[in-house]
């Protein structure tokens, strides 16, 4: 990364209240050009707000955006042409098959015909797609629904992704599968993912933010953030669970192949 060019993506005292109730609070980080990053906390904790401010679906109450350098509340366009974005739950239309839906998300960012044709090749090839392209998005398994999802995110060739639980609800094997793509991606990309599953972290990611109760805990390296202690013992320690009080049983951070996660969606 050249030192003088701005981060990737940046959040500055990002905050988000509705009435008395603060969503995030002083949120504050950036995620220079060439990383995956991580984007790590318990469910509720802030995670999906702060993506949607990033990317341009929600106002700040407080703070800014910046995606590229660029403000994303005063010049959302032109941030948005360069920016993926997978939400948890992304925009497909199960009726349509997948390259009528990358048809008509092509055409609805102003992809002239050639430029589109070619680049739905490379996003087929990209995302593996070629053996389900002519088949109703309804009658996909979740793994392909979601590669369908990414290859949307990637059609306008974007420099910077920033992708919300890519893997919720996947079985073991479409989850290795899914971070394969993000590791492929990420040799060429900026790549952002939100996640609570700890093995996320450890498989794809060179940064770590997490975040809690709507604030930044940490911001680093997974060694870093590992210490001597591991990552489970860290996220423990800095979700405020490490406090000698009895806990519930594991669930989704650190077992990731759990019946709960299985039906997270």
């Amino acid at each position: 990364m050249d030192p003088k060019s701005p981060p990737a993506i940046e959040a500055v005292g990002l905050s988000k209240f509705y009435e008395s109730f603060a969503a995030i609070r002083d949120v504050t980080f950036s995620v220079p050009s060439g990383q995956v990053a991580a984007f790590l906390g318990p469910n509720g904790a802030g995670k999906s707000t702060t993506l949607k401010i990033l990317t341009g679906y929600l106002t700040p109450s407080e703070g800014k955006a910046r995606i590229g350098g660029l403000d994303v509340s005063e010049r959302r366009i032109e941030a948005a042409e360069r920016l993926g974005y997978l939400p948890e739950n992304g925009p497909l239309y199960p009726e349509m098959t997948p390259l009528e839906l990358l048809n008509f998300f092509g055409e609805a960012r102003g992809l002239e015909a050639s430029r589109l044709k070619e680049r739905i090749d490379v996003v087929v090839a990209q995302c593996r797609l070629d053996s389900v392209i002519e088949k109703p998005i309804h009658k996909l398994s979740k793994g392909y629904r979601q590669r369908v999802g990414m290859a949307q995110a990637l059609l306008h060739e974007p420099d910077i992704l920033v992708m919300d639980e890519p893997t919720s609800g996947l079985d073991p094997n479409q989850i290795r599968e899914v971070r394969e793509l993000i590791r492929r991606l990420g040799e060429t990309k900026t790549v952002l993912i939100s996640t609570h599953i700890l093995q996320e972290v450890e498989a794809i990611a060179d940064h770590v933010i997490l975040i809690n109760e709507g604030r930044v805990a940490f911001d680093g390296s997974p060694v870093e953030m590992a210490g001597g202690e591991g990552l489970e013992a860290a996220f423990y320690r800095l979700t405020g669970k490490a406090t000698g009080a009895p806990e519930a049983a594991p669930s989704a951070p650190i077992a990731e192949e759990t019946a709960s996660e299985s039906s997270a969606l």
